[in-house]
């Protein structure tokens, strides 16, 4: 939409998740082609020039679009699968079928998981793509394009891994890459995709996979590359006790101190899970600003265990939400992680005070933007900012006796999406898609997921 043309959404509950958790029980946005430019109480302002479409959202909840700050779209052709598994176990068991995937694959396993996370308002989405099987093609490209074709704006973190059974670790040999290539292929990536300005659609970050598939060389040299190109970091940390065990043994030290000796503690990085810290790397990470990606429901998936984060955000430590690979996820929704960040972290030590139906949603969205590093952007409501925003209803049987529309949306049933908005354009509304035909990416993601398991079984 042009910059001089207007969209005025008015009569809805607003949820700012600005620095002040600001809240109208019924008022207005307008957007100003990429940008939200102004909001309040009440109706918009009269006399607004070019508006070119106005939306009465009575009955319904405005808030950020939700942040996905962690995820493997390739999964999403895996789902289903080790439903009983530990981390370990569930690794083993599907390694073999993930060293099979292809760019046709991947593409569709992408377009799958971004089509359910945008029908379900996420507005920014990532990707942590590490599995790059010799010849499967371009598989960076695919997923890119992908989301761009969705319209959702995304961060691609380019993982990598050096250490292959023949190493001591648990991916085939044929679907590891080099130290040397893996650096220069993420190079190349970051080169080709990044875009470092205010409103763009696509960023790139550099993402060695974990501590226990890939080697200190190239956990070490990937630092040094992001920072040379300027980009985030990010990667696995202290997903599990079998994690902490390993470094113990490997390394002689915890992931924290591992991680922070490779150059991997800093308010550029953010880390996956993170469910095993103790008091001292809570400290660590809120002394350099690292982040994390909470990811409630994989966690328990896996028996993980429950992460400490009303710990970590009392000490000051950026939190995002992610859903994390659908094969440990099968839902492949953020807006349930709400829901979950805040009834998992309630079983822990803090009870009830654990986290609240406010906190759970700014994790999904300002805290998102924190850890990828928009908050400046995205990720709140305020003038300046990029438009993207979700119309929850909220008048319906699921949720219409609730008084307070940021508790039914966080405790409530799934709300419905009438319609979201990415950099000033609609890209759902009424709950499907409007950038992509469901139907077709369903068949196509059955169709990949059977060939995967084909080729995977006579492998």
């Amino acid at each position: 939409m042009a910059a001089d043309r207007r969209i005025v959404i008015e009569h809805c509950a607003i949820a700012t998740v600005d620095g002040h958790d600001t809240e109208y029980a019924s008022g207005h946005v307008v957007i100003a082609g990429n940008r939200i430019e102004s909001l309040g109480a009440g109706a918009a302002p009269e006399g607004l020039a070019n508006v070119a479409r106005r939306i009465d959202a009575s009955g319904h909840l405005v808030t950020p679009g939700l942040i996905n700050t962690h995820h493997h779209f390739y999964q999403w052709i895996t789902r289903g699968l080790a439903t009983d598994h530990n981390l370990f176990d569930w690794l083993v068991a599907l390694y073999p079928t993930w060293a099979r995937i292809d760019e046709p694959m991947v593409r569709a396993a992408a377009q799958g998981s971004l089509a359910m996370m945008a029908r379900g308002g996420v507005t920014t989405a990532m990707d942590h793509h590490y599995v790059f099987p010799h010849g499967s093609g371009d598989l960076s490209g695919a997923i890119i394009g992908a989301a761009r074709d969705m319209g959702v704006r995304f961060t691609l973190a380019r993982g990598s891994m050096d250490r292959s059974e023949k190493d001591g670790g648990l991916p085939p040999d044929f679907a590891v890459e080099t130290l040397d290539g893996a650096l220069a292929a993420t190079e190349e990536t970051v080169r080709r995709h990044h875009d470092a300005s205010f409103d763009a659609m696509t960023q790139v970050a550099v993402a060695p996979c974990s501590p226990f598939s890939v080697s200190t060389e190239l956990l070490r040299d990937g630092a040094q590359l992001a920072r040379r190109l300027g980009v985030r970091l990010h990667t696995h940390g202290s997903e599990t006790v079998e994690e902490e065990k390993f470094c113990h043994e490997l390394f002689g030290m915890g992931p924290t101190d591992y991680f922070e000796s490779t150059g991997w503690l800093g308010e550029d990085v953010w880390m996956a899970h993170c469910v095993h810290m103790n008091d001292s790397d809570i400290a660590a990470f809120a002394r350099t600003r690292t982040g994390v990606a909470h990811c409630p429901s994989s966690n328990a998936r896996l028996a993980a265990g429950i992460a400490r984060v009303p710990d970590m955000l009392a000490a000051g430590v950026p939190v995002g939400l992610g859903v994390d690979g659908t094969a440990s996820n099968e839902s492949g929704e953020l807006h349930t992680e709400l829901r979950n960040a805040l009834l998992i972290n309630r079983l822990g030590g803090h009870k009830e005070a654990a986290l609240n139906a406010r906190q759970a949603l700014r994790l999904g969205t300002y805290g998102g933007a924190q850890v990828l590093g928009r908050a400046a952007q995205i990720g709140s409501l305020e003038p300046g900012k990029l438009a993207d925003l979700v119309l929850w209803r909220m008048d319906t049987l699921a949720h219409a006796s609730i008084a307070d529309p940021v508790t039914a949306l966080v405790l409530g049933a799934a709300a419905p999406v009438t319609a979201s908005f990415v950099n000033g354009r609609q890209i759902v509304e009424d709950g499907r898609l409007l950038t992509a035909d469901e139907d077709a990416i369903a068949r196509a993601t059955r169709d990949e997921a059977r060939r995967l398991a084909r080729i995977a079984a006579e492998a």
